[in-house]
């Protein structure tokens, strides 16, 4: 089973994130928050593919839905009702 902090695991390691925020505790279903500077000047489709390319195989087989957002650290910061806790790890903590 998918669990929040492994998809968390697999887009830091092949991204460099400024934050991330990924909820869902029913193993299948989950729902994440991603800031990134590799995401300036992209689309939306191009920064999606690059989460697709970091979960890999793990999106047919272990997560049955994920909707995320993909912003860069200026998008973010204007945009504060969005901002998970921070850890000391460079990731965020989504409480729950």
């Amino acid at each position: 089973m998918m669990t929040k902090e492994r998809i968390r695991e697999l887009i830091a390691d092949r991204l460099d994130c400024s934050a991330i925020d990924v909820r869902g505790d029913d193993g299948a279903h989950f729902e994440a928050t991603i800031v990134a500077a590799s995401f300036e000047g992209k689309s939306r489709v191009a920064r999606h593919q690059l989460i697709y390319a970091a979960l890999g195989d793990h999106m047919r087989e272990a997560i049955h839905a994920l909707s995320f957002k993909t912003l860069t650290p200026t998008e973010f910061a204007q945009q504060p009702a969005l901002q998970p806790t921070r850890t000391t790890a460079g990731t965020t903590d989504s409480g729950g």
